[in-house]
């Protein structure tokens, strides 16, 4: 019997390879240009399934990949010629303890699925921002409700883990507390989890919600009335994040999309202020059931199209930037139009985020407000990848000038280094890795030394073992 023989019998799950019918579909990804022909995918039914291919894969000298969401435009849930364990078919449920408040989570399950099983029993954590993510928990995880119950990674109590040996292991405050502390904000260097358990939040069902569009000459008085709530001190119950990009008809425009933990009444009164400028074009601002909210940006963000994202921090909002970002972005939309180009500026109140002491997750707190720039693209070439880089860099320059040590936030980022040839044009300096995770990157590479010293786990900001 052959090795595959041998492993496709022991395995529960599907196992798909180029000759199978399906073999196309389970390539697929929400960003296309991260798609990666592997030689098998594994869509795993249990941890013995995720032991058997990660056994199977090393053994073979093939390379690994995991899939939970899909959603990562650097390729991490995608690998050439190597081995995808595909969480999200088999390992996608959710179940709800209203009693205790926790929430039970398939790794291969998404955020519409989490939300819309908790909010069913009045309960709530911090999410995404688009509803069809999922592992940004292993990056930190910011979202609607991060103003008021900080990160996603500060709701998990426990994982399940399987490691590169194959070995099932629980990780808690409680059970191999140093894998804990890593998975929270270190992503996927350290295993495959299979199930993350999550502390919910009583919520009301309904909260206010929605886009408030301006002409672009609104920037300036947009982001002067953001300086301003930003100097007072944000409410925790309230999101402000500002795009600027071109529109229906490609016309440009500034996107808000607000959110407040409340009714539309308190709403639209505590954003009174932004409902009063000028220069407004629609307003679509209303109360919506809350787990619908982190759909709405979603049809900017459809599945198939070729995506770019790069993040970078910012120490405080600038409405002076803003208006240069907002320049700089028609002028490069109108000379590139082929290349769609959204940039978003992030703001909540990090009070607590920040509450948390930074050395109690992997997570590198000691940044401030986050920036997106999310690129869509037409045709997946290399010369428009060059022009899209060359785009990306030069509004990072508008930005924050020539620090290229910041990477900004690590789940917004595409040119997600990894430990493969396939990635090799990507390296992440010394410098840049200090700024993405900090001084937690030391205790990092110790941990990554005792569970993974091989590598094995190298397709996101791939963290080498200490020597």
């Amino acid at each position: 019997m052959s090795h595959f023989a041998s492993f496709e019998g022991a395995f529960h799950g599907d196992l798909v390879t180029p000759s199978h019918p399906e073999y196309e579909l389970s390539l697929k990804r929400w960003a296309a240009n991260s798609q990666r022909r592997a030689a098998i995918v594994a869509f795993v039914k249990d941890e013995d399934d995720v032991r058997a291919a990660l056994l199977y894969a090393q053994a073979q000298g093939l390379r690994i990949a995991v899939k939970g969401g899909g959603h990562n435009p650097a390729g991490a849930s995608s690998i050439e010629g190597g081995l995808v364990i595909d969480l999200s078919r088999h390992l996608n449920g959710v179940r709800i303890d209203p009693e205790t408040k926790l929430g039970y989570v398939g790794g291969g399950a998404l955020w519409s699925d989490v939300n819309g099983a908790a909010i069913k029993h009045g309960l709530v954590m911090t999410s995404g921002t688009v509803s069809h993510v999922y592992w940004l928990t292993l990056g930190g995880g910011f979202g609607y409700l991060s103003g008021q119950y900080g990160l996603v990674v500060d709701h998990l109590v426990q994982a399940t883990v399987v490691i590169a040996s194959g070995e099932k292991l629980i990780a808690s405050a409680s059970e191999n507390t140093d894998l804990f502390w890593a998975i929270r904000g270190g992503g996927s260097n350290y295993g495959v989890v299979t199930e993350f358990v999550f502390q919910l939040h009583a919520q009301s069902t309904t909260v206010f919600a929605g886009f408030l569009v301006f002409a672009p000459p609104a920037m300036e008085a947009v982001m002067r009335l953001i300086e301003a709530k930003f100097d007072e001190g944000m409410s925790e119950k309230e999101t402000a994040h500002v795009a600027v990009a071109l529109g229906p008809g490609g016309q440009p425009c500034i996107m808000m999309v607000l959110f407040y933990n409340g009714t539309e009444e308190e709403g639209r009164e505590h954003f009174k202020p932004f409902f009063e400028l000028e220069y407004i074009v629609a307003d679509m601002c209303k109360a919506m059931p809350y787990d619908q909210v982190n759909a709405i940006q979603d049809p900017w963000v459809p599945h198939g199209g070729n995506y770019y994202l790069k993040s970078v921090s910012l120490p405080r909002p600038s409405a002076k930037m803003a208006v240069q970002i907002r320049d700089a972005v028609y002028e490069l939309a109108k000379s590139n139009p082929d290349i769609h180009i959204t940039f978003i500026f992030e703001h909540w109140s990090l009070v607590n985020v920040l509450s948390v002491p930074p050395e109690a997750t992997a997570f590198n707190r000691a940044r401030s407000l986050s920036t997106m720039m999310s690129i869509k693209y037409d045709n997946d070439t290399p010369d428009s990848l060059r022009r899209v880089r060359e785009i990306a860099d030069k509004l990072t320059q508008i930005a924050i000038g020539d620090a290229k040590a910041n990477v900004g936030y690590a789940n917004y980022n595409s040119d997600a280094p990894s430990h493969f040839a396939a990635n090799a044009d990507v390296v992440l300096s010394e410098e840049q890795t200090k700024s993405l995770f900090g001084s937690n990157i030391a205790r990092l590479q110790d941990i990554k030394k005792r569970y993974d010293p091989d590598m094995v786990f190298a397709k996101w900001f791939a963290i080498t073992p200490a020597a």
